[in-house]
C-alpha cells in the first residue's frame, strides 16, 4: 500500500490512537468519553451539524429551532458513543457474562424465519448501534454476513473489517452484486443489510422516508421477491443505561413481480426502518445526505 495518501495515513493513525486509549479504559468511561467526543464534533463540524439540524427540521417541522439543536447535539453524542465502542467491540466476552450484562435479546422471530431453511435477509438501518448486534447474534448461533460498502480510506477499511469479523462473521462488498449474497443465504447465513443509504439510479427507486423522497436500492427487495427469502427486520437500540436492546420483528415474505411490486415492497421495508427510528430519533444518522431526489 505504498500509494496510500498522507491524509489516509493520518486518519488511520488517529483511529489507532483513539483505539489504544479507549481499549484501556473501563467501558463506562469509554462510553462517557465517546459522548464528549461527539459533542465536540457537533461544535466543530459546522457542515455536518447544519446537515443534521436541517434533516431533523424537515423530518419534524412541528419542532422549534431550539429543540432541533438539542436533538442534533444528542445525536452527535450518540454517534460518538457508538464510534468509540466500535473500537473496543471485540472486548465483549460471553464467558465474563457480557451478553446478560449488556444486552436484552429477543430473537424468537429470527428463529422462525431461519427454520425455513432459506437463509434470512436481516433488514436494518443506521439506527442505534447496529454493529454491536453481531455479538449476541453470534452467541445465539447465527452466522452473519454483513453487506457494506468499503470505507474510502483503505487502511481504516481493513481495520474495521477485522473488528467486524471478530465474532466469526464475514463482510461482503455491496458493490459486487447479488451472487455472493445468494451464496451466503444458501449456506443458511443471515445477510445483514442497512437499507437506509442513498443509492443512485438505476438500481434504486424513490421512496418516502420521513416525508421526503429518498433513493433506495431495489436489489434486496428484488432478491427477496424472486427467491422467496424471508426478510426479518432487526434492530439494536441503545438504552439509557448504555445497555442494548436487540430484537427481531416478524418475518416478511415479499410477493409480486414487476416494477409496481418492487416499488411497493421497497416502500414497505423503508416504512419499517422509519418506525424503528421514531422509537428514539436521536439514534439515527441524521448528519449524512440521505435525501438526494430533486424536489
Amino acid at each position: 500500500m505504498t500509494d496510500i495518501s498522507l491524509k489516509f495515513r493520518c486518519e488511520y493513525w488517529a483511529v489507532r490512537l483513539i483505539a489504544a486509549l479507549v481499549r484501556r479504559l473501563p467501558r463506562e468511561l469509554t462510553v462517557s468519553f465517546g459522548g464528549r467526543l461527539g459533542l465536540l464534533a457537533w461544535m466543530l463540524l459546522a457542515k455536518r451539524r447544519q446537515m443534521a439540524e436541517e434533516n431533523l427540521q424537515r423530518a419534524f417541522p412541528e419542532l422549534n429551532w431550539q429543540r432541533v439543536r438539542v436533538l442534533a447535539a444528542a445525536n452527535f453524542q450518540h454517534v460518538g458513543r457508538g464510534a468509540v465502542e466500535m473500537l473496543r467491540m471485540d472486548l465483549f466476552d460471553a464467558e465474563q457474562g457480557d451478553l446478560e450484562r449488556y444486552f436484552d435479546v429477543d430473537l424468537a422471530e429470527m428463529r422462525k424465519a431461519h427454520a425455513l431453511g432459506r437463509g434470512v435477509i436481516m433488514l436494518s438501518g443506521h439506527f442505534g448501534f447496529w454493529e454491536v448486534g453481531s455479538f449476541p447474534l453470534q452467541q445465539h448461533g447465527y452466522q452473519v454476513d454483513l453487506i457494506a460498502k468499503p470505507i474510502k480510506n483503505p487502511l481504516v477499511d481493513c481495520y474495521f473489517k477485522r473488528l467486524r469479523k471478530v465474532f466469526g462473521h464475514d463482510v461482503l462488498d455491496s458493490r459486487k452484486g447479488a451472487r455472493r449474497i445468494i451464496k451466503s443465504l444458501q449456506q443458511g447465513h443471515l445477510a445483514a443489510v442497512l437499507l437506509d443509504q442513498h443509492i443512485s439510479p438505476p438500481g434504486s427507486v424513490p421512496v418516502d422516508f420521513f416525508g421526503r423522497k429518498a433513493y433506495t436500492t431495489t436489489a434486496i427487495t428484488n432478491l427477496a421477491m424472486k427467491y422467496r427469502i424471508p426478510v426479518v427486520p432487526t434492530f439494536c437500540q441503545r438504552l439509557p443505561s448504555n445497555r442494548y436492546k436487540l430484537w427481531a420483528e416478524p418475518m416478511l415474505l415479499l410477493e409480486g413481480q414487476g416494477q409496481e411490486s418492487l416499488q411497493k415492497n421497497t416502500q414497505l421495508l423503508t416504512d419499517i426502518i422509519e418506525t424503528a427510528v421514531r422509537k428514539d430519533i436521536t439514534q439515527w444518522f441524521w448528519m449524512h445526505k440521505r435525501w438526494r431526489v430533486p424536489e
